[in-house]
């Protein structure tokens, strides 16, 4: 069966909120809360300006999803974003969708105007960095920093 890469819609919303379990089960820093995932899945479903999410969907279902999040970058002059949350499903890693996924979102970015990407990955995950240096990401020195704020709701 053929993977479409497509912008997301209202009915993948369960799906995504799983393959984000996945991820977030996956990586060091985060636990999964599905509420807290579908309530953002939610908002940029609901407003396309702050952000798009894009999946690969095999017939019905939902095999891998990635969002970007929009910003304005004042070292270049306009939109930037941030690439987060690429995660495949389990069983259908190492079938080359993350990388088609990945492109996909990098040409919708390009065709919307968006001047850099910026993405985190965990340190640990060289098979993912491999995959970004292919797609023409680099390093960078700039080191990230969190402050929470506070615990929506």
């Amino acid at each position: 069966m053929d993977i479409d890469y497509v912008p997301a819609t209202a009915k993948d919303l369960p799906q995504m909120v799983e393959l984000l379990a996945v991820l977030f089960t996956d990586e060091a820093e985060f636990q999964p809360n599905a509420e807290k995932q579908r309530r953002a899945l939610e908002a940029l479903l609901a407003n396309p300006a702050i952000g798009r999410l894009y999946v690969a969907r095999e017939g019905k279902r939902v095999v891998a999803m990635a969002s970007l999040l929009y910003t304005i970058s004042t070292v270049e002059g306009g939109k930037a974003a941030w690439f987060e949350d690429l995660v495949v499903h389990p069983d259908e890693r190492k079938r080359g969708i993350g990388e088609a996924l990945l492109k996909y979102v990098v040409a919708q970015a390009r065709a919307d105007g968006v001047l850099r990407i910026t993405l985190l990955t965990d340190m640990q995950n060289e098979r993912a960095q491999a995959m970004y240096r292919r797609a023409g990401f680099v390093g960078s020195p700039m080191r990230p920093m969190r402050l929470k704020i506070r615990q929506p709701g």
